[in-house]
């Protein structure tokens, strides 16, 4: 063959796969999922819009009826679209090959019990004690007039550990810890400290010091065993008596340590007043504890999506009497949504808000959207998103789809949100992940650089106790 006729249909050839890539079938075909997932008696429907037939098989036609057919195997037409309805949990697998013979798409379906949930969005009061004492800064004891040492940091203790026992007793309240130190400082003999130190235990021994100028006995080291402050409801499960709250985890003030809950509560709280954000400033909820609070629920968790453990009592001035549908994160898109919170009192209402942009996540992490208050009274009263709005659920065409998580510190009108289905997976509520049949591990975003701005998290209002030298 001539070698210019050669170029020409290889020409021709390519003009063809391109525009063949450019239509509306491909498209369509090249965006359509490998695998799904479907809550148990969901419909959904495929649009391949592709001018063939196609013989589909479905290994598992108990849990999914594809077309409304329960047989194994049948013939389609991929000009209509595709009815997908999920009868019960567990797995499918769809085939569907041209001509009877020619593969063309598997898509994997993962069927899971339906969950609704109730969004919340009051303010509430959370107290927390750690597991241990935890460490929050080196102190030093004058143990002559021109000498001062930390016997704390000169045994290695460091900044953001957590002291779980001392010469074997279990310390879970800075109280313990003056007659102890005490006792073993007069009887010259070194405490042996168990210390958890992010995921590793380390022993270590450390003798105090004399204080001469407060005549006792020191570590060198200034210790908190508590915090308190006010954040945002997210949700509650009447099924299964759980909630989740804030979004992101709790750190300490002092060393940005997560804090290892011993035990906690959350309690109702009032809203009095609004710090407004600026650019380069982020404002706050001011708030304070009700003194006829009762106890919402304990805290049992506390992760990288926020606090979570078992509701007790149902809070007041919810919006919603009834559970509403949660959505998946590949469910989430880009326009309108609305945000809960309260900026008043203990008052629930709604803002609107702009879903700006979505980043796809096969496994959980904390910045799963960019969100935009849109809502002119909100910004008028706010400025934007404010420290304590950590937690406000966010709700999309009728289903709960996330938390709002960080404000932007340039832009305070922006900010991130979560996927709820991390929250829920954290809450013992659990949902496959989208890329596979089980759950993923577990990965921290928090803080992340951002490609739109610098952003810091929304924690709840600061209220915590002083750190107490020791």
């Amino acid at each position: 063959m001539n070698p210019n006729v050669k170029r020409l249909l290889g020409l021709m050839l390519v003009i063809i796969v391109c525009l063949c890539c450019t239509t509306a079938p491909f498209r369509t075909f090249a965006a359509l999922p490998s695998q799904l997932r479907l809550f148990e008696g969901e419909h959904k429907e495929l649009h391949l819009v592709m001018p063939v037939h196609a013989k589909a098989t479905v290994d598992r036609p108990d849990i999914l009826r594809v077309n409304g057919e329960n047989r194994p195997s049948f013939d389609l037409s991929l000009q209509q679209p595709i009815s997908l309805q999920s009868s019960q949990s567990g797995q499918a697998e769809l085939k569907l090959k041209l001509f009877g013979g020619i593969p063309l798409k598997t898509l994997k379906v993962n069927v899971v019990p339906n969950l609704r949930v109730i969004p919340g969005g009051q303010t509430i009061g959370v107290k927390v004690k750690s597991a241990g004492i935890l460490v929050v800064g080196h102190h030093l004891v004058h143990v002559s007039p021109d000498n001062k040492i930390s016997p704390g940091e000169a045994a290695g203790v460091r900044l953001g550990d957590l002291i779980m026992s001392m010469n074997g007793i279990r310390l879970n309240d800075v109280s313990k810890v003056a007659d102890i130190v005490k006792q073993a400082g007069e009887s010259k003999k070194p405490l042996e400290l168990i210390i958890r130190r992010g995921e590793t235990e380390v022993k270590t021994q450390l003798t105090p010091a004399y204080d001469t100028e407060d005549k006792t006995w020191r570590l060198g080291l200034y210790i908190r065993d508590s915090a308190a402050g006010v954040g945002t409801l997210t949700f509650y499960a009447p099924d299964q008596g759980v909630y989740g709250a804030l979004g992101h985890v709790i750190t300490d003030m002092d060393t940005q340590s997560p804090i290892v809950v011993g035990q906690g509560e959350i309690v109702q709280s009032n809203v009095t007043s609004i710090s407004k954000s600026q650019n380069g400033e982020p404002g706050e909820k001011r708030a304070h504890f009700l003194k006829e609070s009762r106890v919402l629920g304990n805290i049992e968790r506390n992760t990288p999506f926020g606090i979570f453990g078992k509701m007790t009592a149902t809070p007041d001035h919810s919006l919603f009497k009834e559970p509403i549908p949660v959505a998946f994160s590949e469910e989430v898109q880009e326009g309108p949504a609305e945000m809960l919170t309260v900026v008043n009192g203990q008052q629930v209402e709604r803002f609107k808000i702009e879903i700006a942009h979505l980043t796809k996540q096969s496994t959980p992490a904390t910045k799963g959207m960019v969100i935009r208050i849109t809502d002119p009274r909100l910004l008028q009263k706010t400025g934007g998103i404010v420290q304590g709005m950590s937690g406000s659920p966010i709700i999309q065409n009728g289903k709960l789809i996330g938390a709002v998580t960080h404000v932007f510190v340039n832009d305070p009108s922006s900010g991130y949100g979560c996927f709820i289905e991390w929250m829920l997976q954290d809450a013992g509520v659990v949902l496959s992940a989208p890329q596979t049949w089980g759950l993923q591990g577990k990965v921290h975003a928090q803080r992340a650089p951002s490609p739109f701005s610098l952003s810091k998290s929304t924690p709840m209002s600061n209220l915590y106790e002083s750190a107490r030298i020791m």
